[in-house]
C-alpha cells in the first residue's frame, strides 16, 4: 500500500487550521486536513444541542475580531455563503443596581450612554474613537502581522509620531481600571472598557489588560459584534467550502497520533489508525503549544529549555458555559439591555476587581460575572419567531466545576444572576445545555481543561513569550513543522492571525529563499534555547 502525500497536513480543523490550509491552497500546494473530531470548524461550531429549531453556538458566538481582521476578511468568505448579522445594540453592561451602559454602532447613543454616568465622558468617548479611527488601519495590521510587525509598525509610526505613540504604547500597558480612571468620570464608559477586558482570562486590575478593553469596545463601536446568520457553524463551512474549492481536503473523524520526524524535520503524520501521511513541505499544527510538543513531537526532538519552559506554561481560566432554548425574549427590567446582543452582567468596577482576584487565588468567585449571548435578537435565523436562544458563561478557577453537581450548582448561580436583573427568566426556559471544564474539553479537544484562549492573555506570554520565550514566530525548533492555534502569536479569539502567520512562514520556508529563512530561524533558536 502506498502511503499518502501531499504538500501540506494540516492538524486541527479549528478556524486556524482552515485558515492556514487556505492560504496554502491559495498558492497552489495541496493540502490535507485531518480532524480529530466528527465536525470541522473547532471553537466555531453550531449545533441543535436544546430543542428542535434552536441553534446554539457551542463555544464561541460574536465576531469583533473577525470584523476586522485582514486575513479574515481577505479571504472573501461572502463568496462562499458567509452572511453576517447585527443586533440592534451591540453591548450592555448592567450594573447591580440596574443601571445600563450601552455601546452602540451609532456613536451619539454610545456617547449620550455614558454622558448619563460622569460629566464629559460623552465627548471623552468621541475623541477615543477619534484615535482610533486614526491608527485602526497601521495598529490591526500589525496586531496580525508575524512578529515583529516591521512594516505595519512603522506605518504606525509614522501616523502617530514619536510622541503620541510613546502614550499609545503606555496606555497599552495599563490595567483596565487604571486606563478608565485616566480617560472618564463615571462607571458607565469605565465599564465598557473593564468589561471588554474580561473578555480575556485577565483581571481589570493586571497589567496590560487595557489593550484587550479598549480594542474590544473600539471595534463594536466602528464595526459592530457580527455573528454569523444560521449559527457560528457557517463561519466554518464557508472555510470549508472555500478549501474545498481549491482543491484542499477535510478528514474529520481521523485524529493525528504523531508527527513523523527524521533530520530534524516534520516529515508528515501518523493518525491514530497507524496511516502515515507523507508531507512534502509542510506540517502545521493547530492544536495547543503543550499538546504539539509533548504529545505529537515528543521531548527527545526538542531543546531541553524549550522542554523546560513548557513546564511554567499557563493555560487560561477554565469555563461554565449554559445554553438555554427560551420561550421568548429576556424580560430586562434595563431598558437598553433588550436589544442588545452582548451583554455584560453581574457586577460593577469593584465586582471585576472581586471577581479577578478571586479567580487569582484560586476560588471560585462568589458573585460570577457573566458573558451572555442572546442570538436571536443578533439573528433572527437562530429560533423560531417570539423566541430566543441564549448562552451565558462565566470563568472559575482550573481543576473546578469538573463533575455534574458542582457544574448544575454553577448553572443555577448563572440564572439566578440573569432572574435578579430579568424577573421571568427562569420561566422562560425550554431546555437548556450545560458545558464545564470536562464538557467543553470533550466536545473540543483544543479547549484543554475549559481554557479558551489557547493559554492565559497575560503580558508575561504574549508576542515574543507566547506559547514560550522564543522567536513570537510560527516556526518550532522542528524544521517545516509549524505552530497555527491560539497558543501562537497573536493567540485567542477569532481572527486568523495564528493560522495566517504559520501558512506565510511554510511558505518562506518551501520557497526560493527556503534555505536562507530555516538558516536565520535555526540561528535565532540556537540563540534562544542554546
Amino acid at each position: 500500500m502506498s502511503t499518502e502525500a501531499v504538500d501540506a497536513v494540516v492538524i486541527g480543523a479549528g478556524h486556524n487550521g482552515l485558515v492556514a490550509a487556505n492560504l496554502l491552497a491559495d498558492a497552489g500546494w495541496s493540502v490535507l486536513v485531518l480532524e480529530a473530531t466528527e465536525h470541522a470548524g473547532g471553537a466555531v461550531r453550531t449545533a441543535e444541542v436544546t430543542e428542535p429549531g434552536f441553534r446554539n453556538d457551542l463555544f464561541s458566538a460574536f465576531y469583533p475580531m473577525s470584523a476586522v481582521s485582514p486575513v479574515i476578511r481577505g479571504l472573501r468568505l461572502e463568496e462562499h455563503g458567509l452572511r453576517w448579522r447585527h443586533a440592534p445594540e451591540v453591548l450592555a453592561h448592567v450594573l447591580p443596581d440596574d443601571r445600563c451602559a450601552l455601546l452602540s454602532r451609532d456613536l451619539d447613543r454610545t456617547a449620550a450612554s455614558v454622558e448619563e454616568f460622569g460629566a464629559g465622558d460623552g465627548e471623552a468617548w468621541r475623541q477615543l474613537f477619534a484615535q482610533w479611527e486614526e491608527i485602526r488601519e497601521p495598529l490591526v495590521d500589525a496586531l496580525f502581522a508575524p512578529f515583529p510587525p516591521v512594516r505595519p509598525a512603522l506605518k504606525l509610526l509614522r501616523r502617530t509620531g514619536t510622541a503620541d505613540a510613546l502614550r499609545l504604547a503606555r496606555m497599552l500597558t495599563l490595567p483596565a481600571r487604571r486606563f478608565g480612571d485616566e480617560l472618564f468620570a463615571g462607571e458607565g464608559a469605565k465599564l465598557l472598557v473593564a468589561g471588554n477586558s474580561a473578555h480575556s482570562d485577565l483581571s481589570v486590575d493586571n497589567a496590560a489588560s487595557a489593550v484587550f478593553g479598549w480594542l474590544l469596545a473600539m471595534i463594536g463601536q466602528d464595526e459592530g459584534f457580527p455573528v454569523p446568520e444560521g449559527g457560528a457553524g457557517e463561519l466554518a463551512a464557508a472555510l470549508v467550502r472555500r478549501l474545498e474549492s481549491r482543491g484542499g481536503t477535510v478528514h474529520c473523524g481521523r485524529p493525528v497520533r504523531e508527527i513523523l520526524i527524521g533530520g530534524g524535520r516534520a516529515l508528515g503524520v501518523r493518525d491514530a489508525a497507524g496511516d502515515p501521511v507523507r508531507a512534502r513541505k509542510a506540517v502545521l499544527a493547530d492544536v495547543p503549544a503543550p499538546v504539539l510538543y509533548r504529545e505529537l513531537v515528543g521531548e527527545e526532538w526538542l531543546p531541553s529549555r524549550l522542554v523546560a519552559d513548557l513546564g511554567k506554561f499557563e493555560w487560561d481560566s477554565a469555563t461554565v458555559k449554559v445554553d438555554w432554548a427560551l420561550s421568548g425574549p429576556i424580560p430586562w427590567t434595563a431598558e437598553a439591555a433588550r436589544g442588545a446582543g452582548t451583554i455584560h452582567l453581574g457586577a460593577d468596577l469593584d465586582g471585576l476587581s472581586a471577581f479577578g482576584g478571586e479567580l487569582a487565588r484560586g476560588r471560585t468567585p462568589r458573585r460570577p460575572f457573566l458573558l451572555l449571548g442572546q442570538m436571536t435578537t443578533a439573528d433572527p435565523t437562530r429560533s423560531p419567531a417570539g423566541t430566543e436562544t441564549a448562552w451565558a458563561y462565566t470563568h472559575v478557577p482550573r481543576g473546578t466545576a469538573e463533575n455534574r453537581a458542582t457544574l448544575e450548582r454553577r448553572a443555577k448561580r448563572i440564572e439566578e444572576t440573569i432572574e435578579a436583573h430579568a424577573p421571568g427568566f427562569t420561566g422562560l426556559i425550554k431546555a437548556r445545555f450545560c458545558q464545564g471544564p470536562v464538557e467543553l474539553q470533550g466536545h473540543n479537544p483544543g479547549l484543554v481543561g475549559g481554557a479558551v484562549n489557547g493559554g492565559t492573555t497575560a503580558i508575561h506570554q504574549q508576542l515574543f513569550f507566547r506559547p514560550v520565550p522564543s522567536t513570537g514566530r510560527a516556526d518550532t525548533p522542528v524544521d517545516r513543522l509549524f505552530l497555527s492555534g491560539a497558543s501562537a502569536h497573536p493567540g485567542g479569539a477569532v481572527h486568523g492571525g495564528p493560522g495566517s502567520n504559520a501558512a506565510r512562514a511554510a511558505l518562506a520556508r518551501a520557497g526560493t529563499l527556503g534555505g536562507g529563512y530555516a538558516a536565520v530561524i535555526r540561528a535565532a533558536h540556537r540563540a534562544i534555547y542554546g
